[in-house]
């Protein structure tokens, strides 16, 4: 099967909760490993084992989710990261993709939902890695910046620059839509998926993100451009 070689791990410190999942990701043909705290988990993504993706519980007790998946973000890191949590709030919802989770689910949840959810995350994940047909601009360059969406790999100027998986995603999205006014309404559907989210708030964060990145002089971009009153523009050849 395709998934023995996929290993997963679980970062939830309910033991009971903790064995179920491995339990039923084995009998899905997967490897798993647990960390019952954010310290453990630290040590196991730290080690010489590959994880094609982790499953991770926002409650902790040594550190929230959302600490733990900034900092697997920040170290590099870009596996595909499944939050779990008893939160349900929307706002919540989008701590955890702007810490730079892929996806999110709420307890209780059903089995078959997560064991879907996965599947389709790493399915993602391998057409990512093996073809960029997906990809209309692989390869974008632009002011001193050099960004390879297939690898994710950015220089700036020639200095390697870490960006997110939505820092990448929101990027490629301007790359695809070059002098376009994009509303934050447009973003925060096709970037975040989130539709009808009042707070435009996270969609202006990230944009002073990609400044920060990319702009000689983040207070006079020339590329990640505001339209009064409609939304940003990406000018890649000012």
């Amino acid at each position: 099967m395709e998934q023995t070689q996929q290993r997963i791990l679980v970062v939830e410190d309910e033991r009971n909760i903790a064995a179920g999942l491995k339990l039923n990701f084995e009998l899905e043909g997967y490897d798993v490993e647990v960390a019952g705290s954010a310290r453990d988990a630290a040590a196991l993504l730290a080690g010489s084992d590959h994880f094609a993706l982790i499953l991770l519980d926002v409650m902790l007790p040594d550190a929230d989710g959302f600490q733990v998946c900034r900092r697997i973000r920040a170290a590099g890191d870009f596996t595909p990261v499944l939050m779990l949590t008893a939160r349900d709030s929307t706002e919540d919802r989008v701590r955890g993709l702007e810490a730079g989770a892929d996806d999110y689910i709420t307890k209780p949840f059903e089995l078959e939902e997560l064991i879907a959810r996965v599947r389709s995350m790493l399915r993602r994940r391998g057409w990512e890695q093996s073809s960029t047909a997906h990809v209309s601009h692989s390869l974008l360059r632009f002011g001193g910046a050099q960004v390879d969406f297939e690898r994710g790999e950015v220089t700036v100027r020639g200095d390697a620059v870490s960006l997110t998986r939505l820092e990448l995603d929101l990027l490629r999205y301007f790359a695809d839509n070059p002098r376009k006014v994009c509303s934050r309404a447009e973003l925060q559907a096709e970037v975040w998926k989130l539709d009808n989210y009042p707070n435009s708030r996270m969609v202006d964060n990230f944009i002073l993100r990609l400044r920060k990145h990319f702009e000689e002089e983040p207070s006079s971009p020339k590329h990640f451009l505001v339209a009064r009153g409609a939304g940003y523009k990406f000018v890649p050849d000012p």
